[in-house]
């Protein structure tokens, strides 16, 4: 089959969360179908990955070549500076479209989409986000589907129930409720949408149940986050997650504020380790205070770091989709202590593949068992590694997408 990719961010370097979801899947399916990708370069999310963004861009666009026959780059017209940006957010109070979708609007985009729709004999236009379905009208008389890395209007209600700025409340609620009409009236005009968790099929079957709705989970490259077989261990926790992100900045802070102070009373010998890019003042001022507590901002190759890790934990109480942090985790046979909510949609059990925690005695408690447990840590570690190799290698999502397509 011949596919047109739409993609709201350059999949390349697939360094972070959703680079990797988007990149891992057009890569599986492009090994059984023809795929052409037009993408949209978010200059925040490549910068802190590459040298340069015009190095960053070359790479990519010959590393994409390698498996998509055409390969083109648009810029964001919002994206021109952090201005433009916030004026488009309280313009959008007052617009057809929430921010949500009015954040890629591009003639330049829409215009190219219709030309190639028109030239080529597609036979699936694929949308990586919702953020993209303004575009669909460039799209008539070509079967379309819809991929939700979360269900958008889900995270920003949820998100809006714990704001306690009453602005920033207000503004997410009303966002939220604008884009969950949007899912109701656009999602059922896509041939078929896809979730990454049966969780939030089920969440989106709810608002648009008119719609076809599969789930196609999140997945890890289980060759590349492969533990090395060193059974030697640092005393030390483990957080990674880019900065720039609410959910991620609002973990680090309950574990730098709450959660550390306790452990190293309790565990005199442990470190912690912070990786992601772009780390804020609020998150850097901890390696400041105390010097076992580092903030690493973005590394290249994490796989080392990870490797030597004796607890990774993820106290994320917020977002959607499934975290692919937990995945890759999970994949390097890590014992992992997380929130229950970081694990939604991963099938893992307390106990079992994880250990659970919401407070900080809790996580206290939970970390202090895995560095002081050699028996608990290796099973954690032994399940959390099978669990990835049997229901999460990229290989078997890709596959499940590409019959979804041809079927």
């Amino acid at each position: 089959m011949k596919i047109l990719w739409l993609s709201h961010l350059v999949p390349y370097p697939p360094k972070g969360g959703v680079l990797q979801r988007s990149y891992h899947l057009l890569k599986e399916i492009s090994k059984e179908h023809e795929v052409d990708l037009l993408a949209f370069n978010q200059k925040s999310l490549m910068e802190p990955l590459v040298p340069s963004l015009a190095e960053g861009l070359a790479e990519a666009k010959d590393h994409l070549g390698n498996f998509c026959q055409r390969v083109e780059f648009f810029d964001i017209p919002s994206d021109r500076s952090s201005f433009s940006k916030k004026w488009l957010a309280l313009k959008s109070l007052f617009t057809k479209y929430p921010y949500t979708l009015n954040w890629l609007l591009s003639d330049h985009f829409h215009q190219r989409v219709a030309n190639l729709v028109a030239q080529e004999d597609y036979d699936y236009v694929h949308f990586d986000t919702i953020s993209l379905a303004p575009f669909l009208s460039a799209c008539k008389g070509v079967k379309t589907s819809l991929d939700h890395h979360n269900v958008e209007s889900h995270m920003l209600i949820r998100r809006a129930s714990k704001e306690s700025n009453l602005i920033k409340k207000f503004y997410f609620n009303q966002e939220g409720r604008r884009l969950e009409q949007y899912e109701k009236s656009l999602c059922p005009k896509f041939d078929f949408n896809f979730t990454c968790s049966d969780l939030d099929t089920e969440r989106l079957q709810v608002i648009t149940p008119e719609s076809r709705i599969h789930t196609v989970p999140n997945g890890v490259d289980i060759e590349f986050f492969k533990p090395s077989g060193n059974k030697e261990r640092s005393s030390n926790i483990l957080f990674i997650g880019t900065m720039n992100w609410y959910p991620n900045i609002e973990a680090v802070q309950f574990l730098g504020e709450q959660v550390w102070p306790e452990l190293k009373l309790r565990l005199p010998v442990a470190t912690a380790d912070i990786v992601g890019a772009n780390p804020p003042e609020s998150i850097r001022k901890f390696s400041l205070e105390d010097e076992r507590f580092h903030v690493h901002g973005f590394v290249d190759d994490i796989h080392p770091i990870l490797d030597s890790a004796m607890c990774y934990v993820c106290p994320i109480k917020d977002g959607g989709g499934t975290k692919l942090k937990i995945l890759d985790a999970l994949a390097m046979g890590k014992a992992i202590v997380a929130d229950p909510i970081a694990c939604e949609g991963i099938d893992v059990e307390d106990g079992v593949n994880v250990l659970f925690a919401e407070t900080k005695e809790e996580y206290v408690e939970c970390i202090s068992r895995v560095f002081s447990e050699p028996g608990l840590r290796e099973r954690l570690e032994k399940n959390a590694r099978t669990l990835a190799v049997e229901k999460y290698a990229y290989e078997h999502i890709g596959h499940q997408l590409s019959s979804l397509y041809s079927s």
